[in-house]
């Protein structure tokens, strides 16, 4: 399965009633453990991209774009919090895209980098890639410039609000990554379980 096949065969998903009720469930728990989350004064703690990497590793990166977007619109529906930013929709796609490349079918022959016995290796592995890139693209940039650009953090605040968010976003990847390394192998064993996962054919 090529890159750009990837989307094709990730939008197929969509065909599956089981997908969409899969989906809707984790953008709810994805809800839920915002609801949790911590605002602090200059960013916020939360874990709900645990949900989102979820939903992109099972069913790849159309419908990761889509739930992510999703999770936002839902989000501010249930929880209006000042004015509606389509921006912030995008962004949070891009979350949901982001988990999706990274680890959609990694069980594919093509897309292993270790051998058999050492497959959760790769997840791992790519789990830990996938939450660099969000850090770094969606928190770290494109947030703060988002922030900044709305007025939620004043011009004169700006490197102060980067060096705060990059000193959470490095003490948060100490609990994000063990989480990502039990909840992902534990989510992909759950639903191969219940035949939600077909062998990918290379």
């Amino acid at each position: 399965m090529s890159f750009f096949s990837m989307f094709g065969t990730s939008f197929k998903e969509f065909r599956n009633v089981r997908t969409v009720l899969i989906t809707g469930l984790f953008i709810a728990v994805s809800m839920v453990l915002e609801m949790f989350s911590i605002n602090l004064a200059l960013f916020k703690i939360n874990f709900a991209f645990l949900a989102i990497a979820v939903i992109g590793m099972l069913f790849g990166p159309s419908v990761g774009l889509i739930a992510g977007m999703l999770c936002d619109i839902v989000g501010f529906i249930a929880k209006p919090d000042g004015g509606f930013y389509p921006a912030y929709v995008l962004v949070a796609g891009l979350q949901g895209l982001i988990y999706g490349i990274c680890l959609y079918r990694r069980m594919d022959p093509q897309l292993r980098i270790f051998k058999q016995q050492n497959s959760m290796v790769t997840l791992c592995i790519r789990a830990v890639i996938a939450r660099l890139l969000d850090v770094v693209i969606i928190n770290l940039l494109l947030n703060t410039a988002l922030n900044l650009h709305y007025g939620f953090i004043p011009a004169e605040a700006y490197g102060t609000a980067v060096i705060a968010r990059t000193a959470k976003n490095v003490l948060e990847l100490g609990a994000d990554i063990p989480l990502l390394m039990i909840i992902l192998p534990a989510a992909l064993a759950a639903f191969k379980r219940m035949g939600t996962i077909r062998t990918a054919r290379s």
